[in-house]
């Protein structure tokens, strides 16, 4: 009789991988955003299954006419299925259609409620001022949005900032 004794990594049951993935999110039979990554791991193992998107990802916003309203970089992101938020962190930056940008270091878009919110510090640029501060929530185009605690604004000449 031998006393052969085996290990098994259970790791990796449940777990889906794919490269070069495009999701659209839709609402009511619209496309609102459409997600793609250039690999994608779905984690279900876990007691909150989630996708990781560990090497970048764009998103692409849509008016209800379907026409881009905003896009989103960012080199890291996780989406958690059960609530619907997708987690984004690692030089995010968002730009809209009244060429505004922001920049932030972590940001959260709630697929339901179709907002971003923040607690980090943001940093958003505008035709004629730069904005810094503390926290943001906006909605999901970013033309309407509220940073919590602004630590300046400096009035610039809109031909010096690059956009």
């Amino acid at each position: 009789m031998s006393n052969f004794k085996s290990s098994f990594d259970n790791s990796m049951l449940n777990t889906e991988r794919a490269e070069d993935v495009t999701i659209l999110y839709s609402k009511q039979g619209t496309v609102k955003a459409r997600l793609t990554t250039k690999t994608f791991h779905h984690i279900q193992n876990t007691l909150v299954p989630y996708i990781e998107m560990k090497n970048g990802l764009k998103m692409e916003f849509f008016d209800d006419s379907l026409k881009s309203s905003s896009t989103l970089t960012a080199k890291y992101g996780k989406y958690f299925e059960q609530n619907g938020n997708v987690l984004v962190r690692d030089s995010v930056v968002i730009f809209n259609n009244k060429k505004e940008q922001l920049n932030t270091e972590e940001l959260v878009w709630n697929e339901k409620i179709q907002k971003f919110y923040t607690e980090k510090f943001v940093k958003i640029t505008t035709p004629t001022q730069i904005i810094y501060g503390d926290g943001l929530e906006s909605n999901q185009n970013f033309s309407e949005y509220k940073i919590i605690n602004i630590k300046g604004i400096i009035g610039v000449n809109k031909s010096s900032i690059p956009l």
